[in-house]
């Protein structure tokens, strides 16, 4: 059995270093469009399935809230959260379209819609996308394996190079927080030779 934790902590750590060096100028690329959206006035969607349903929570609320350091709140929103949307949304409509429903009635042109699945291939996601093309939102896809439709679907693309949901799952969240961190410096640059300091929470 130990040998099973640091083969997982082992195969977590190579899976996120190898992501980091093919997708490093997208994520800057990415962090600087999300920045502009939310300086202009713009919001932040996300939504996906299961694991990827409380990672789009997770970073929503890192942006609503706080990430590093006190800042004022930033607009996101997890389209995973309201139960009698989902439902309602689920027994009219059919489960395909929870997001795509709820993209429709909030998102405007100039918001950024995060869309994530391990997969790439989760019909409720895809539909949240075409809803959000078009309303006008850029799109961000967050995935892994081949892709799926996602990776061809989005304006840019993160593709998390494993076949294991898990390991895709570490990525994108950790994903989620660069981005955080690097939003945060762009709207609220530091004093040159500042100490960076996170804290617990």
């Amino acid at each position: 059995m130990q040998a099973d934790i640091h083969r997982m902590f082992r195969d977590s750590a190579e899976v996120k270093l190898r992501f980091v060096e093919e997708s490093a100028p997208r994520i800057e690329a990415v962090a600087h469009r999300m920045a502009e959206v939310l300086r202009r006035g713009g919001k932040l969607l996300f939504f996906g399935n299961g694991g990827s349903a409380a990672d789009a929570q997770h970073i929503a609320a890192e942006f609503v809230n706080r990430f590093l350091r006190d800042r004022g709140p930033l607009a996101a929103v997890a389209l995973t959260t309201d139960t009698s949307a989902l439902t309602s949304i689920g027994n009219d409509l059919g489960f395909d379209q929870v997001f795509s429903r709820q993209v429709e009635a909030l998102g405007r042109p100039g918001d950024l819609a995060v869309a994530i699945s391990t997969s790439g291939t989760s019909p409720n996601v895809l539909r949240g996308v075409e809803a959000a093309r078009r309303v006008g939102c850029a799109t961000v896809g967050l995935t892994g394996g081949t892709g799926g439709r996602l990776a061809q679907a989005v304006d840019d693309a993160f593709v998390v190079p494993s076949t294991e949901t898990p390991r895709i799952q570490e990525a994108h969240i950790t994903l989620g927080h660069v981005l955080c961190a690097l939003v945060d410096e762009i709207l609220l640059p530091r004093p040159q030779g500042e100490i960076r300091a996170g804290r617990a929470g």
